[in-house]
């Protein structure tokens, strides 16, 4: 008789948890600091250089800030801070629910797979609000001046 002890090929739920959850800390301490460290008060952050160099706001400016107002409650105040921003906070946890539900379950981690056309299309729609919330139409999508 084969007396081996007998050992699961799949592995245990909190060590299928592992990645998700480390991926959770790795984006919740940026945050907590940013929670802290109010990025509206001048002296704290860099300036970004593209708005440096062009006066134009870049699509990431006001992320910083929109992820401070994100940590305080204020929905409106983000979406008017960074809304490309709060639109991919939202998509991204909407993954990593869907990543904690497969390691719960033992299912298989989703995968996000983008052909070409629908990365022209993310690209396209950046550019579009670069575009619109420099121009005068687009004030409510640009971040306050600080």
């Amino acid at each position: 008789m084969n007396a081996a002890p007998l050992v699961s090929a799949r592995p245990s739920v909190l060590r299928r948890l592992g990645p998700p959850l480390a991926a959770l800390a790795a984006a919740a301490v940026p945050a907590v600091y940013l929670a802290v460290v109010d990025p509206n008060a001048p002296g704290h952050y860099p300036t970004c250089p593209f708005l440096a160099a062009t006066g134009w706001w870049c699509p990431g400016c006001g992320g910083l800030r929109c992820v401070h107002a994100l940590a305080h409650g204020d929905l409106s105040g983000a979406l008017h801070d960074n809304a490309a921003a709060v639109l991919l906070f939202a998509v991204l946890a909407l993954l990593w629910v869907r990543w904690v539900w497969a390691a719960l379950t033992g299912g298989p981690a989703p995968r996000v797979a983008l052909g070409a056309r629908r990365w022209a299309l993310v690209a396209l729609l950046v550019l579009v609000f670069t575009v619109v919330r420099n121009l005068s139409v687009g004030v409510g999508l640009a971040p306050p001046l600080i």
